[in-house]
């Protein structure tokens, strides 16, 4: 269906492909993976016509239909949340605004003389607007919006006064409702809490058509893809299986790989010492040749290319009290709407709470709370003896300063360090020697919270207060911050979509259930005393609500 046939592609002095290529197939679903800057957003622009390839050609049919999921979205203003899911869906989204309009026009009367005009032109669009399904679209679009997280206040809201995130989902939302051949997907779950994720994960399940995407959630892929693409060193290697599959494979090649490169540089430097030991020999002169010949055709085996992973080994926290935190009697809500009622919860030493429930259901409200960020309406927050809180939420993102470069930051908060440990803190985070010196105004909010989370735990507190840490990060850095927190010795609250943190964390779940109007009465939160893999096991929901 896709083809990529013998391409080639570089910018400047950075290659991305070399006389490589590989296919999709319809109703395929493939995940695109690789390094950072390997190309795989590249990929992606290519299939939509926005850039070429250099050498070879890319085969994309006609008449076929692409939906592309992209980070940058573009601004979405002037709008109800609902038009504008419409209004990107594609061709249908197009004859349903076309349809409004000529209804306004119908009943205008200053245009009674082109009223003909208008009325064959409305037979028409309304036509194929049916053939296309078109008198589900809103029904459709609005199960889509309540499904990404939107209640039905917001869907008939401004799209412009949404945040960047919320204008994510309804970016996703307009591709999904198009219905596309193909679906293109930059990392999709990004913005996403773990109820929409596991209605995504179902919805692309079930979709027919062919899906590439790139994406941070290992179980996501997992659960998706039956096939990996990766982009590494300007080739496109394909293996047939889901996301561990990949990996399972990937290390066993290259443990073949380097196996292969020890035993023939072992038989070269065999080959050499014979030739340097019988090259002054007029006897063995023959012999010389030949292997110097044999030699020179020899196809060099190199060794695997490595991903750089920089240990770092983190500093335990101090000591605190028994008793972390307290809640007493907490009242809390906005407006008339109340979050919190008579709600007392309690934190004991190491203990690692996860908090789960739907979108509105009060986690972020609830870590405010413990860390001090907002007070409750009535009710008590206490906090145990010898707490040295860290609290990492979106907002932290704004305490870095922007005239810094990252090494200067981290320079300036821990002046008494050594480069080299420094440096090598911020390896463990992902960056680079050369990335070190980039100013911090310029970085991704990946990059952000990378260098917050890293400053956060060079020096660690105990009592962690985490909302959401792992938005944006990569699958390396995500495993590298699971395994550093694996051995922390304080206390945690978290709130996170990922399940790999879930799963590699976690020893207690809070359940909020503040129920959903009048159809789903509230709850009291539910605590369970035991991991967020026991709680699935338990339960069979791997979040509020959401059965496994």
């Amino acid at each position: 269906m896709i083809a990529f046939n013998n391409i080639s592609k570089q910018y400047g002095k950075q290659v991305l492909f070399v006389e490589t290529g590989f296919q999709i197939h319809p109703g395929q679903k493939a995940g695109l993976v690789g390094p950072n800057g390997a190309g795989k957003t590249t990929v992606f622009r290519m299939i939509v016509g926005e850039e070429s390839p250099d050498e070879g050609d890319v085969t994309v049919p006609k008449r076929l239909t692409i939906g592309y999921y992209r980070q940058d979205i573009g601004d979405m203003s002037g709008r109800s949340v609902l038009d504008e899911a419409i209004a990107g869906s594609g061709n249908l989204g197009e004859l349903h605004h076309e349809l409004k309009d000529l209804e306004h026009a119908l009943a205008d009367p200053e245009r009674a003389d082109e009223m003909e005009k208008i009325l064959e032109r409305f037979g028409q669009v309304q036509d194929e607007y049916q053939r296309g399904g078109g008198y589900d679209l809103e029904a459709r679009a609005r199960e889509i919006l309540n499904a990404l997280g939107f209640d039905d206040e917001q869907v008939e809201g401004d799209v412009g006064a949404l945040s960047g995130g919320w204008k994510m989902r309804v970016g996703l939302a307009r591709i999904l409702l198009g219905r596309p051949d193909v679906l293109l997907m930059d990392e999709p779950t990004n913005h996403l809490d773990i109820e929409s994720i596991l209605w995504l994960e179902r919805f692309i399940q079930d979709y027919p058509g062919a899906v590439l995407m790139t994406c941070h959630d290992k179980d996501f892929m997992n659960r998706i893809v039956d096939r990996i693409i990766e982009i590494d060193g300007g080739e496109f290697t394909e293996y047939t299986g889901d996301y561990d599959f990949y990996v399972r494979e990937r290390a066993i090649a290259a443990a073949n790989r380097e196996a292969q490169y020890a035993r023939q540089q072992a038989m070269l430097a065999k080959e050499r010492r014979f030739i340097e030991r019988f090259a002054a020999h007029a006897a063995k002169a023959a012999q010389v040749q030949s292997r110097v010949k044999k030699l020179e055709k020899i196809e060099m085996v190199e060794l695997p290319r490595q991903r750089k992973i920089v240990e770092f080994k983190f500093r335990q926290p101090p000591r605190s009290g028994e008793d972390v935190v307290e809640l007493k009697g907490i009242d809390k809500g906005y407006g008339e709407r109340r979050i919190y009622e008579g709600f007392d919860f309690r934190i004991r030493r190491a203990e690692r709470w996860c908090v789960m429930g739907r979108n509105g259901a009060g986690k972020t409200t609830l870590l405010k709370m413990i860390a001090g960020a907002t007070t409750p309406d009535a009710g008590n927050v206490r906090l145990g003896a010898n707490l040295k809180v860290g609290y990492f939420a979106q907002q932290s993102l704004d305490l870095l300063d922007p005239s810094l470069s990252i090494f200067e930051q981290i320079q300036k908060d821990f002046p008494l360090e050594t480069q080299g440990v420094l440096r090598n803190l911020l390896g463990a985070f992902q960056f680079s020697d050369t990335d070190v010196d980039k100013p911090i105004r310029v970085l991704s909010g990946g990059e952000k919270s990378r260098l917050v989370l890293a400053r956060m735990l060079f020096d660690p507190p105990n009592f962690l207060i985490l909302d959401e840490p792992t938005n944006h990060l990569d699958l390396e850095t995500k495993e590298m911050l699971v395994s550093a927190l694996a051995d922390f010795e304080g206390t945690m609250i978290f709130v996170s979509h990922d399940r790999t943190f879930l799963k590699g964390l976690s020893n207690r779940v809070l359940e909020l259930r503040p129920g959903d109007g009048d159809q789903v009465p509230a709850q009291p939160p539910f605590e369970y005393l035991g991991t967020y893999v026991e709680y699935v096991e338990r339960t069979g929901n791997e979040a509020a609500g959401v059965h496994n």
